[in-house]
This record gives C-alpha cells, sequence and structure tokens, in this order.
C-alpha cells in the first residue's frame, strides 16, 4: 500500500467513524441506527450494498439490517456459518474480497435477497475477543477489485460494530444470542489436564475486556497521549502485580514465564502498531481493541505454535490495557469457593484473582504450553484445558466438579453426584492433612508386611519440595520436556544440566528417574517444525522422534551425564516398541559418556537404563528386553488405550473399557512374573497408580513399586497400609479370565467389607 493509499484510507476511516458516533449520537430504536450505518457505510465505501449478518444460536447467521437488498430479506434471510460467501467469511473469521462472486466455490444463490444484480463482494468478519459475532459485508454491480486500504476500513468499522453489538448498542443481546432455558440440564465436558487435582465450587466467568464505546477520536494527538500514559501505568501495575505475587522466590519455569511476559507488555511492534490505529481516527480504546483484533486473525494462521500459544498472553495485555484506559472494574465478587471459566487466561489475570477462594480454572481453550498452566501449577490450582463448549455452557453461579485426573468437567451436578464429589475432596484433604502430620514418616507397608516402593511424577521445579514434605522414596518420573515446552527456543546443554542438576540436588540420595524427550502427539515443542498426523498418539513421538534426531537426543543425554557426575544415572525410553531402539539409544548413552571421559569431564559412577513399557507389541519381546534395561516402567495410560484401541482422551469411547477390566489385570499379573524372574524392577507410573482403588489392584498383580502425582501419595498411602496382600492376590488370580467388563464393582465391595481405605 502506497503511502497515498494509505492516507486516503485514514481518512475514509476518519469520516466513516465520525458518521457512526454521530447516528450512535443521535439515538433512536437499535434497529433504525443499524439501517442508518449500513446506508452510512455503502455511500462512503461507494458501494451499492452493505449488509450486517449478526450470529445466532445454532451457528446461523441472520441478516440484520442491508442497504440495497430486499428490506423483507432482514431477519428472514439465514445462513449457517460456512454457507454461501458470507458464512465462508464466518467460518474462516478472515476478510474476503471478490470481483466476480458467482465465480467463488463457496457461493450459494438467495433469490429472496434480491443480489442478482451485485457482482463484486467484500467481507470482513465482526469479531471480538478472538469470538465471531457476524459479518459484515458491501457489495457492487462492477465487477470492482477492493484494495488492502478499502479492506482495512471495513475491519476498522467491523471493530467498532463489535464494540456495539457486545454493548447491546445495536442488538440487544436477547436477540444476539440464544436466550438461557429455564431447565438447564446436568452436562459432562471432557477436557485436558493441564494442572492436576480434584475442585468444587461455583462457576465465574471471566470478562476479558470492557465494553468500549467512545471509538471516534477528535484529537489524535491527545489519544496519543492517553495511549502512551496508560502503556506506561500498565507497565508499572504489572511490575508490582508479578513481583507481589505469593510464588516461591526460588527459581523455577513460572518465573521464566513471568519474565517473558514483561517482555510483551514492552513489545515495540505492538505499541507502534496501536500508536498507528490511533493517528486513524480511533480513540486509544478502539485502537487497542482493533490492534488485538488484527493480532487474533493473524496469529490463529501463523504456523508457529509458540506465538499461537502466546495469544492468550497478548490478549490478557490487551484487556488490561482496555481496563487502565476506561477506568472499568476488573473483576466481579469471587465466591467462597471459585471455578474459573475462561476462553484463554493471561498469567497476570490468573493473579488478579484471590487464590484463597479460587479453587480451579477451567478453559476452553489452553495447551501444556499456556503460561497460566504454569503459573498455576506453582501455585497448585487445578487446571482443565481444551474444554470445548465450557464457555457456552457454564454459567456464572452454576456448580462445577472439576476433576483434573481424567480431565472432566461437570456441571450443574445432580445431588447425589455433587455429593459423592465433596466427599471424595473431603476425604482427600483430610488424608492430605493426616499426611502432613504423620504420614510422611509412615513406612509404606501392607498388613502383611509387604514394603511398596512410593515415588512422585514430576515435570517442574514447583512439584520438587513434595519430595519431602511427602517422604517419597524418590522420583520415579521425571518428565523432561516440560522445562522445553515453555521456552522459546530449545536449552542448550549448559541449561539443561543446570535443571538436571538443580533436581538432582533437591532428591539428595533419592534416586531420580529423568525420561528423554517425550514429544509429538498432544505434547509439541512450539519451536520445531512438525506435520500433522491422522493419528498423533501413535505417530512420531517420543524415542522415535529421538532416533531420527539424534543430535537432540545426544545434547540431552550429555546434559545428564554432565548434572549426574559422581552419582547413579538413571535414563528411561519412552514409547519403546521394538528391542532394537534400546539398543540404538544404549549406543548413543555409551558415545556420550565415552566423550566425557576424553574430555576429563566427571561422569556419573553408573548409567541404570530403562524402558517404559506402553506399547503391546514389546510385551511378545519381553525375554529380549529384559537382558538389556535395568528397570521397566509400566505407562498405563498409553499400554490400556492401546490394548482396547480406544483413544482415552475421546469421551465416546473412553467408557467402552476400564483399567481394572480383567485382560489388563492378567497383562499385569505376568509381566511382574516374567520381570521378577529376570531379576528386573517393575514399576507403574500412570495415572493407575495414583488412584487407590486401582493402586490396590496393582499391588494384588504383584507390583510393589508405584508413581504418582503428588497430590495422590496420601491417599495411596493409608490404602496400601490398610490392605492384605494375600487374600487380594488370590481374588484377582480367581477372576483374571472372567468374562465381566471390569473388576471395578468387586473389587470396591472388596475394599468395604476389608476394611481398606479407598
Amino acid at each position: 500500500m502506497s503511502a497515498q493509499e494509505h492516507a486516503t484510507g485514514w481518512d475514509t476511516s476518519r469520516r466513516l467513524l465520525r458518521l457512526l458516533r454521530n447516528i450512535m449520537k443521535e439515538g433512536g430504536a437499535a434497529q433504525d441506527r443499524l439501517d442508518r450505518i449500513v446506508r452510512a457505510i455503502a455511500e462512503e465505501m461507494a458501494a451499492e450494498v452493505c449488509s450486517v449478518y449478526v450470529k445466532r444460536a445454532g451457528e446461523i447467521l441472520e441478516l440484520f439490517a442491508t442497504h440495497g437488498l430486499r428490506a423483507d430479506a432482514v431477519h428472514h434471510t439465514r445462513l449457517r456459518v460456512g454457507e454461501g460467501v458470507v458464512g465462508h467469511v464466518a467460518r474462516k473469521a478472515q476478510p474476503l474480497r471478490i470481483a466476480e462472486v458467482a465465480s467463488h466455490p463457496a457461493f450459494v444463490y438467495r433469490p429472496e435477497t434480491g443480489e442478482e444484480p451485485y457482482r463484486a463482494l467484500m467481507g470482513v468478519p465482526i469479531m471480538r475477543d478472538g469470538g465471531l459475532l457476524g459479518v459484515l459485508v458491501i457489495q457492487s454491480v462492477e465487477a470492482r477489485h477492493y484494495g488492502d486500504e478499502e479492506v482495512e476500513v471495513l475491519e476498522t468499522v467491523a471493530t467498532l460494530l463489535a464494540e456495539l453489538v457486545a454493548g447491546g448498542e445495536l442488538v440487544a443481546a436477547s436477540e444476539s444470542q440464544h436466550a438461557d432455558s429455564n431447565v438447564r440440564l446436568p452436562v459432562r465436558l471432557p477436557g485436558m489436564v493441564l494442572c492436576e487435582g480434584l475442585a468444587m465450587g461455583q462457576v465465574l466467568r471471566h470478562r476479558h475486556r470492557p465494553v468500549v464505546y467512545d471509538t471516534v477520536a477528535d484529537d489524535p494527538d491527545a489519544e496519543g497521549e492517553r495511549l502512551r500514559a496508560a502503556v506506561a501505568e500498565m507497565q508499572s501495575s504489572l511490575d508490582k502485580l508479578l513481583d507481589d505475587a505469593d510464588l516461591d522466590e526460588s527459581e523455577g519455569e513460572h518465573r521464566d514465564v513471568l519474565a517473558s511476559y514483561r517482555m510483551f507488555a514492552s513489545d515495540r511492534g505492538w505499541l507502534e502498531r496501536m500508536a498507528e490505529a490511533v493517528r486513524t481516527g480511533l480513540t486509544a480504546e478502539a485502537a487497542v481493541q482493533k490492534v488485538q483484533s488484527d493480532t487474533q486473525a493473524r496469529m490463529a494462521k501463523a504456523r508457529d505454535r509458540y506465538l499461537r500459544e502466546r495469544l492468550a498472553d497478548l490478549d490478557d495485555l490487551a484487556n488490561r490495557l482496555v481496563q487502565h484506559l476506561t477506568g472499568a472494574t476488573q473483576r466481579a465478587p469471587m465466591p467462597e469457593d471459585t471455578v474459573l471459566v475462561a476462553r484463554t487466561l493471561g498469567p497476570a489475570e490468573f493473579l488478579d484473582y484471590d487464590r484463597s477462594k479460587l479453587r480451579a480454572v477451567v478453559l476452553e481453550e489452553g495447551s501444556p504450553t499456556a503460561h497460566v498452566a504454569v503459573v498455576a501449577r506453582a501455585l497448585d490450582v487445578p487446571v482443565i484445558g481444551r474444554c470445548r463448549g465450557v464457555m457456552t455452557e457454564a454459567r456464572t453461579g452454576d456448580t462445577a466438579l472439576v476433576d483434573g485426573e481424567t480431565g472432566q468437567v461437570l456441571l450443574r451436578p445432580e445431588g447425589s453426584a455433587a455429593a459423592s464429589f465433596a466427599e471424595t475432596i473431603d476425604t482427600r484433604r483430610r488424608r492430605a492433612g493426616a499426611a502432613a502430620a504423620t504420614g510422611r514418616d509412615l513406612e509404606p507397608v501392607t498388613r502383611d508386611g509387604e514394603r511398596v516402593g512410593l515415588h512422585i511424577n514430576a515435570g517442574l521445579r514447583a512439584d520438587l519440595p513434595h519430595l519431602d514434605a511427602l517422604g517419597a522414596d524418590g522420583i520415579g518420573l521425571y518428565r523432561t520436556e516440560v522445562p522445553f515446552m515453555v521456552r522459546r527456543s530449545f536449552p542448550g546443554v549448559d541449561e539443561q544440566a543446570r535443571i538436571y542438576g538443580h533436581v538432582l540436588a533437591r532428591a539428595g540420595d533419592r534416586p531420580v528417574v529423568f525420561r528423554t524427550l517425550d514429544v509429538g502427539g498432544d505434547k509439541i515443542l512450539p519451536y520445531w517444525r512438525t506435520e500433522d498426523e491422522d493419528n498423533p498418539a501413535m505417530g512420531r513421538r517420543a524415542l522415535r522422534l529421538g532416533l531420527d534426531r539424534p543430535h537432540v537426543l545426544r545434547r540431552q543425554v550429555r546434559a545428564l551425564i554432565r548434572a549426574s557426575a559422581g552419582r547413579e544415572l538413571h535414563i528411561m525410553l519412552p514409547m519403546v516398541s521394538q528391542v532394537w531402539e534400546v539398543d540404538r539409544a544404549r549406543e548413543l548413552i555409551d558415545r556420550e559418556r565415552a566423550l566425557a571421559r576424553e574430555r576429563g569431564q566427571p561422569g556419573p559412577s553408573a548409567v541404570r537404563l530403562g524402558a517404559m513399557l506402553e506399547v503391546p507389541a514389546l510385551c511378545w519381546q519381553l525375554p529380549r528386553l529384559l537382558e538389556r534395561v535395568d528397570f521397566i516402567a509400566l505407562g498405563s495410560n498409553d499400554l490400556v488405550q492401546f490394548v482396547f484401541a480406544a483413544d482415552r482422551g475421546n469421551p465416546q469411547v473412553t467408557r467402552r473399557y476400564d483399567p481394572l477390566s480383567p485382560p489388563v489385570m492378567k497383562l499385569t499379573s505376568q509381566l511382574v512374573a516374567e520381570t521378577e524372574a529376570a531379576g528386573v524392577p517393575l514399576s507403574v507410573c500412570g495415572e493407575m497408580a495414583g488412584n487407590p482403588l486401582e493402586a490396590m489392584a496393582l499391588i494384588g498383580c504383584g507390583v510393589r513399586r508405584l508413581s504418582m502425582a503428588p497430590r495422590a501419595m496420601p491417599g495411596v498411602r493409608a490404602m496400601l497400609r490398610s490392605v492384605d496382600t494375600g487374600p487380594l492376590s488370590a481374588l484377582l488370580r480367581d477372576k483374571s479370565d472372567s468374562a465381566d467388563a471390569s473388576l471395578r464393582p468387586l473389587l470396591q465391595t472388596y475394599a468395604s467389607d476389608h476394611g481398606i481405605e479407598i
């Protein structure tokens, strides 16, 4: 776009914005104002048609106002999102310009609109907070190639319309969204566990930003000064908020996250784009809204996963900046037990809430790399992400049960479900309290004298204090990928060695099992280019990726060797499917140890190499595998889903199998027998190990090492101290060939009859 075209675009934007502001000041009925607005846009843009479509319930776009199409089509013409050219704009959430609209593949002719004469079309989505509110369209009789400056003008106007629609200035809320039913039934929503834990409370919907009513500036220079002052005020308040946050003062990933967030608040490109928007005639707050809408559209298309994940941080900053400009109050009163529901959430927005009342966070989006998840983990607040539909289903005041172990959210539960869940939380709280007082000093020994090793799973520095607090035997699974996922670039050998050294120092003389980088599937490093896979859980991930990129695995092994100088190093290989993979990894490790000796660098006293048993094919290779490894870890999460060919993340099939089914119990018993015969220790580090009933079954199968989420240890310790393994093992042997779908009811009854704490 040339400077002259840019200036012309600014002039058009200013004239249109002033016209629209005057129309709003004149008042009148919402429909009358909307009719005058589309007429003004058509005249100023030299178009024969201007129309506004508003999104209704059920993904429907309804024609709400038009200048140029037939008046009787208003409120009668409806398109599904994705239907026709207008629906295409809505589905893509991107501008579209067409010189010959009938030639577009998505074109659908609607005769009731009288649109036959019009050839050229330009449409832009009406967006707010990343959500679609509608579509703004202009059309012309002549074939016309709309330029960049015209797209920018229409996008600026759409930003204004979004604020007016959101604020109920043009369309009543009851018209633009589906009214709540008087009867709202319970609903269960699946999601992804970002931070473990159980919670129950009342829903509080997070309000991203206040509605901006004043959008057109009379004095751009004064608005620019307002923007600069608000940015300075925001940066100062952020520094205070983040410095005062009740976080551990020691180094940790959450500190890296907050430092990164501070950098975003000072990004020159972001600040300059807002200043330029002010110069087009927008008020400071409207400029913030426009730049953020543009950023959302641009980053949603980005291939760089890190950039897409950071959109939540930029949303957070934009919301905060608008609040400084408008002086709007930030938060509604919080219930004593609050479950915060949001589309996305930035780390500073999270810290704004009173953590003494905040029980859990549920996000429509979010991922393991979301900064809010890292900060929440440091503060021990359960978080569920990728909970599709929660923003539609959840209303402020609803009761919500959040299961941060299975990744389930239950809204508006029936009384019995709520009472049972509350009892579970209370039981775990009491056990945790007892563990804090005496539990850590109680040996994890069964009634008949069987010692069971209890280890924690860890991945962040925030997990390490649990080693002492719970009296854990060590770290049975350290997920090395977690520190990688919160960084913008691949950490070098020195940085990795520092991380691993800190973990080993905190563990003292207790063993730490480092799992090599387990990425791929749903765990993507933002700075790695990867191809989309139809079935990523069984794709190029974990050890497969490490052997395909040996330089990455070698750097990690080099860092582990350096960090473990003078002590035993335990390395575990994830997603092993064939014995040759272990041989290849062993060769790589031996090569790095030899290089360290050649360089005169101190290394570990010994290296213990283990394999995760997650792929069923490995069960038929055990004799050869057990000759090559020092220990085996049964990864129940993947192994069970692969045994049943049922995706554990798919709610339509997860109930079709149970980890406590006879096949899983029989397989576990067989694995225990074979590993014992070979003298190779076997542990379980999946979710089964942290559920008291399932852990009881594992002990009955002969498992004597369990590794679990820290919060699960008090309950498992209490269970195993109340169980007698002899009768339990006999029961499981007797039922191993049962045709029952699950042994869960039988085991629950057994636990109740024998006084086992479950």
